[in-house]
């Protein structure tokens, strides 16, 4: 029998006299951590198969279980770290890529948590949200560089009474001449990030798109197509072209808000995505147009973009396609060269640029992709502003980050650094369930989220899911407000 050299992450603790053995554990949990041993009428619990979900914890009738991360029993060593002994350990079983999920949770520097604002005081007052009116509507798209203006006679209607001049009935009223380019209309400057169906379950998409049609702003289909079933939010939809184009034809495109070319994303720069075949079940197949149980495998580059030349030629091939009639943006990682890369992708057409973090979220990377590439989106914000401003074009397209917005005064720092709007992605899975441990690609969730298993997947009611979705939204829109109005100088 070979020695098993990994200790378990977790320790699951059992009140015996709290457990009434119920079996709730053990068929809540996805990972065999529980199992029933009818001959003593009790429950086990293997904690070397626990992932730290909570699940069972969260179940538990009587409060009997509590699961504990457990610190490894290693010789102190300030070069060789645990994680790093566990990892070889791991690998020299297996052979394999370590993988993980979610966004990196090296101890980086957070430079949210050192931006501070001024407060309004005495001679600049704070305005009061709750009695004063406070608007946070936000636009997505390419900006004019000037807006004209014509004058035309018309008659004045009732609502238009107070404008009347002379009593003749008539007055002039003031049109815009100048044509406007397509932007999308958010009540809150945060929209869903995209997650795609495949990588999270029908119910999470569903719950995701409802919040955004119901509330006014919009979420992101990710990679994964668009399932018919969510064809009804489609005005509140953003879909993505991405290097495998699944599910990408001609009514996807004239389906969504606007279209986003995905280039990179920040939990694995520079790579592609893989969807294993056992998450392709007929659903997903028919959405993501291939066949079923097949891997869906995302090439690293696009292979027909290898210069700003090509992006701008597949840009303005996705406008004609669609008529003009929406903004077509670009997604790529925050890396050192952030700044000249969004010059020039906005020079390419670009009516708007998603840039996402470091610490952003995903599904599935490679442990030393997420931990070791890439910039914090706070660095990526600032430096992509000011390069738009410096060379005039700031106005041309609209600047949306993610990576780990983790509550509304992210949001607001991330708009003072230069965004118009964030994507929020791991917050919005968190507020339908989601307890980060980070074991996403096994499609083991235990909360229904991250997983296409059947039994799992309707753990998540997509009701109360988009239920919860709009409460934060609310939440978070008002606290932007109330800084808004409380901190509108500036911050340090």
């Amino acid at each position: 029998m070979a020695l098993k050299l990994t200790e378990a992450e977790f320790g699951i603790e059992r009140d015996a006299e709290k457990c009434i053995s119920c079996q709730v554990c053990v068929r809540q949990c996805s990972n065999d951590v529980h199992d029933f041993d009818s001959d003593d009428d009790t429950v086990i619990s293997d904690s070397q198969n626990c992932v730290g979900c909570h699940r069972c914890e969260s179940m538990c009738p009587t409060g009997a279980l509590k699961v504990k991360e457990r610190e490894a029993q290693f010789k102190t060593n300030a070069n060789w770290s645990p994680e790093h002994l566990k990892n070889l350990y791991k690998q020299a079983d297996s052979g394999g890529v370590m993988l993980t999920a979610m966004g990196s949770d090296k101890p980086y520097p957070i430079y949210w948590d050192h931006i501070l604002f001024n407060a309004s005081q005495v001679t600049n007052p704070s305005i009061d949200p709750l009695r004063e009116p406070m608007e946070i509507k936000t636009f997505i798209g390419k900006k004019s560089n000037k807006l004209e203006f014509e004058e035309v006679d018309g008659e004045v209607n009732k609502s238009e009474a107070n404008n009347i001049s002379g009593g003749t009935g008539k007055r002039s009223k003031i049109r815009l001449k100048s044509k406007v380019s397509p932007q999308l209309e958010l009540s809150t400057p945060i929209i869903f990030s995209a997650m795609s169906y495949g990588s999270i379950s029908f119910n999470a998409c569903r719950s995701l798109a409802a919040a955004s049609s119901e509330f006014g702003t919009y979420y992101n289909t990710g990679e994964g197509g668009l399932h018919q079933d969510l064809y009804k939010y489609a005005k509140n939809t953003i879909v993505q072209v991405a290097s495998g184009r699944f599910g990408v034809d001609i009514d996807y495109l004239n389906k969504g808000a606007a279209i986003e070319i995905k280039i990179g994303q920040g939990a694995k720069p520079g790579i592609g995505g893989h969807l294993p075949g056992e998450k392709v079940t007929k659903d997903i197949s028919n959405t993501r147009m291939i066949p079923e149980g097949t891997d869906a495998i995302s090439p690293a580059p696009h292979h027909d973009i290898y210069s700003i030349e090509d992006l701008s030629q597949l840009i303005h091939a996705l406008k004609e396609a669609t008529e003009w009639t929406k903004p077509v943006g670009v997604k790529v990682s925050a890396v050192h060269n952030i700044a000249p890369i969004a010059s020039g992708i906005v020079r390419a057409g670009a009516d708007f640029i998603s840039i996402d973090g470091l610490r952003g979220g995903t599904g599935a990377t490679p442990q030393v992709i997420r931990d070791n590439v890439g910039i914090p989106i706070e660095l990526a914000a600032a430096s992509v502003d000011e390069r738009l401003r410096e060379e005039g074009i700031r106005h041309q397209a609209s600047l949306l980050v993610a990576g780990s917005i983790r509550s509304s005064s992210d949001v607001i720092k991330a708009i003072a650094l230069g965004a118009d709007a964030v994507y929020i992605g791991t917050a919005a899975l968190v507020a339908m369930g989601c307890h980060l441990c980070q074991k996403c690609y096994t499609g083991k969730c235990n909360w229904g989220i991250a997983t296409q298993d059947p039994y799992l997947t309707k753990r998540l009611n997509p009701e109360i899911g988009t239920r919860r979705l709009l409460n934060l939204l609310r939440a978070w829109s008002l606290e932007v407000k109330e800084m808004l109005g409380g901190a509108r100088d500036q911050c340090h």
